[in-house]
């Protein structure tokens, strides 16, 4: 039956018209036009029928359809093709990391003189006479010229009391107009004295003088701290791990966030993720935000207060955990116990020990600790207080950013831990006794302007802070992110961002802190529907103190809420949300 197309015919034709030539098959249309009965019947391997008669449209529309399919057919090959190259980059092995370039970095002018030697002379000739118009005969023997200010190096005659000179500093400033001076009486490792004039025209330092400068470039350690450039013009550069902690302070808009900033990137220039990890804690929300994503930050950059004290209590906690290491294998530091982990992995038997690994130094950096203070006092001061006693040998350095360091901020015992010092412009002698526990920081000029008082130093140092702008800071993020993607570095902020949420959960005493009637007291509570320290001390037969401080623990654990004055606190926890909480935490 000629009319009816059969599947099973239909099929084999097909294949069989895939392995014929053009010209075969244009020759079988033109034979088939004129007779409608084939010739010959050739079958296939398969023994059906290959010559069936088909009319002329059919035999073209597959004509046409099979030579539709042959580019197809390339194009899928060349698809093939351009695909296998791509596999190829994606098993290339992953690249070194690589510092960011200097060139992300703005230059400063270098060539520009902040005064001509000319006026600096006519200045150190009035200073001279109006000394002597008072009695003091000095001898001008140096004239140091900064970016912000110009020293004047005074040698008194025979029998004048420096504190006479002292004394004249209101004289001085009149008599040269200018806006306020700074009398170093005398200066360190000199006979002489020194009086710090304005210049009239300042001098940007910026950051990329200060690194290009071979004294960073050589300085030895990972967390290197490019601090700026001093009245001589040299450039300043400490180790934090020396320090060990920092305190930095002054009034608002005298340039503590950019100290930060220029601390932040110095670490950033020096130290790759490996070596170094951050802990940024900025309540102010828009100030350290912009560093989020680089490898070096151990979580995300802390904005809650809340979070930022499970923070330091996990930093507490990393604290003992390494000095237990220490003590496993015997060394007193963090540098001693990476030296023991490279001898261990150095032998090929011992290589493959996943568990013995190097550990980073880790920083603590606090934008305004003030307001953290007034959130959580307690839990804040505790942690910062053992960080500041105990972390220097584990390798954990706090540097702490606040306005004015007073009693209610920075108590006597944080201070004592915390040696090294910045103190900023501030408004009045006795904020800088509070920093410094000397007068000099009211008389500095602001945008930078500081005294650096290191740990070691007998006095502090007048520096010039570096400049760094926000578009700086964001090329050299946008590198970094860049650069942790290319070498192939696992960020696990998040992982760390859990545990510390583990820990806030937790509260801020640990389980093995607890008082042991915690559970038997939150029991007790959610039956009673209503909580108070009274009731404690009666159904458990303790003292108030320690009632006082069950109460605590179970308002941190979110048991019972804040306290209310003199009326109960209230029950924010059904039995079984207790039952939950034990189990996924205790």
């Amino acid at each position: 039956n000629t009319t009816r197309p059969s599947f099973m015919d239909d099929m084999p034709v097909k294949r069989a018209q895939k392995v014929r030539t053009t010209e075969e098959m244009t020759e079988s249309s033109f034979e088939d036009s004129f007779s409608v009965e084939p010739k010959v019947e050739p079958r296939n391997e398969e023994g059906y029928s290959v010559s069936k008669a088909v009319p002329v449209r059919e035999q073209q529309s597959r004509f046409v359809e099979t030579k539709k399919t042959e580019p197809q057919r390339e194009i899928s090959n060349r698809q093939t093709k351009q695909i296998q190259p791509k596999q190829e980059v994606m098993e290339q092995p992953k690249k070194p990391y690589c510092f960011p370039p200097i060139d992300l970095l703005k230059a400063g002018d270098r060539g520009r003189n902040v005064d001509n030697r000319a006026e600096l002379q006519a200045t150190a000739e009035k200073l001279q006479q109006t000394l002597e118009n008072f009695g003091v005969g000095v001898t001008i023997t140096d004239v140091s010229q900064g970016p912000s200010v110009t020293r004047y190096e005074l040698q008194p005659e025979q029998g004048v009391k420096v504190s006479k000179i002292v004394g004249l500093a209101d004289d001085i400033k009149l008599n040269l107009a200018a806006a306020d001076i700074r009398i170093e009486a005398p200066i360190p490792g000199k006979a002489a004295v020194g009086i710090e004039v304005p210049n009239k025209t300042n001098a940007i330092v910026t950051f990329r003088d200060l690194i290009e400068n071979e004294e960073f470039k050589k300085y030895p350690s990972d967390i290197a701290f490019a601090v700026g450039k001093d009245i001589g013009g040299k450039t300043i550069v400490t180790d934090i791990a020396k320090m060990p902690h920092l305190l930095i302070a002054g009034a608002t808009g005298s340039g503590k966030s950019v100290c930060i900033n220029t601390l932040i990137m110095s670490i950033l220039y020096k130290a790759k993720p490996s070596d170094v990890k951050l802990i940024m804690i900025d309540p102010k929300v828009v100030e350290l935000s912009t560093y989020n994503g680089i490898p070096h930050l151990l979580i995300p950059v802390v904005t809650d207060p809340k979070k930022a004290s499970s923070a330091l209590n996990w930093a507490v906690m990393e604290m003992t955990d390494r000095y237990k290491k220490f003590a496993e294998v015997n060394v007193r530091n963090l540098k001693g116990y990476n030296q023991k982990v490279e001898e261990v992995l150095a032998q090929e038997d011992i290589s493959e020990n996943s568990d013995l690994q190097k550990l980073p130094q880790i920083v603590i950096i606090v934008d305004e600790l003030a307001d953290l203070m007034m959130v959580a006092p307690g839990e804040v001061e505790d942690a910062i207080v053992r960080l500041s006693q105990l972390a220097r040998a584990a390798g954990i350095h706090l540097v702490i950013a606040t306005q004015r360091p007073s009693v209610n901020v920075i108590t006597g015992l944080i201070k004592a831990n915390v040696p090294s010092r910045i103190a900023f412009s501030v408004s009045s002698g006795v904020d800088s006794r509070t920093i410094l526990d000397m007068n000099g920081a009211e008389k500095l000029l602001g945008k930078g302007d500081m005294l650096f008082y290191p740990a070691g130093y007998q006095k502090p140092v007048r520096v010039q802070g570096a400049f760094i702008s926000d578009d700086e800071v964001m090329n050299v993020v946008e590198f970094l992110k860049e650069q942790a993607k290319e070498a192939g570095i696992r960020n696990n902020t998040s992982e760390m961002e859990q545990k510390i949420s583990h820990s806030m959960a937790n509260g801020s005493a640990s389980n093995s802190d607890r008082d042991e009637y915690f559970l038997d007291a939150a029991r007790f509570i959610i039956e009673k529907e209503k909580a108070s320290i009274g009731m404690l001390q009666r159904m458990f037969k303790i003292g108030f103190n320690r009632a006082a401080r069950i109460m605590e623990q179970l308002s941190e654990a979110g048991i019972v809420g804040p306290e209310e004055g003199t009326k109960p606190r209230k029950v924010t926890m059904s039995m079984e949300e207790l039952e939950q909480y034990i189990d996924e935490y205790l």
